[in-house]
């Protein structure tokens, strides 16, 4: 069961929060300021949601404490819409920033994507194989024998998000908000459909280009 902090001063943001995640199978500690919070940490959160503007130390210096003896994401929850504040979030060791109000439905599967990343193989000397096709998650590089398959930023990640769910339908839209973000703007279907073009490209090389499926009229897969 993955363990989930909140750090909030609202409460009834906390508790929304927290029976949406029971719901899902989550275990939910909770904390109404930054020194509670420091209490919680000694049980090893899998993911922290923490607000910025509290009483007493705020989320961003909170934030660079937990960053001190703590690797898990760090979601920030803020009021504050400005792009100073989200960069200071993330500057500050944060790994994402959600605006208030925001859908608990969303926030699940941000939540959700994070904790996928943090699965992925922390060994950088492990391999996964898919065929003659090597990912290597923790350098966040692929390629076949001791060729590297040199991908864009974007390429990548679309690719490393269709093997680490091989098999699963994607949507275009899927695609472009968990490569892009969700409040990225743009056509995402041109967007997928010319990263695809060029990551088939270049797998093709290796005559590799059909694992990366097209399931018409609903988007993509890597084909196991």
């Amino acid at each position: 069961m993955k363990k989930l902090l909140v750090i909030d001063d609202d409460e009834n943001i906390v508790d929304i929060i927290k029976a949406y995640f029971e719901d899902n199978d989550y275990q939910v500690l909770t904390a109404c300021d930054a020194k509670e919070g420091e209490r919680r940490l000694a049980q090893k959160p899998d993911i922290i949601l923490l607000d910025i503007m509290m009483p007493g130390m705020n989320g961003i210096e909170f934030c660079r404490i937990v960053r001190d003896s703590l690797l898990c994401p760090i979601v920030f929850l803020s009021a504050k819409t400005d792009e100073t504040n989200k960069l200071l979030g993330l500057t500050s060791g944060g790994d994402d920033y959600i605006t208030k109000p925001f859908s608990v439905v969303e926030l699940h599967a941000r939540v959700e994507a994070h904790l996928r990343r943090e699965s992925r193989p922390k060994d950088r000397n492990q391999r996964i194989f898919f065929d003659s096709l090597w990912m290597d998650y923790s350098r966040c590089e692929c390629g076949v024998g001791d060729q590297r398959i040199d991908l864009t930023k974007k390429e990548y990640a679309i690719v490393e998000l269709l093997t680490l769910n091989a098999g699963m339908v994607f949507s275009q839209d899927r695609v472009y908000e968990s490569v892009w973000g969700y409040d990225a703007e743009g056509d995402a279907r041109t967007a997928v459909t010319e990263h695809i073009k060029r990551i088939r490209k270049k797998l093709g090389v290796f005559g590799m280009e059909s694992k990366v499926a097209t399931v018409w009229g609903i988007g993509y897969k890597w084909e196991k």
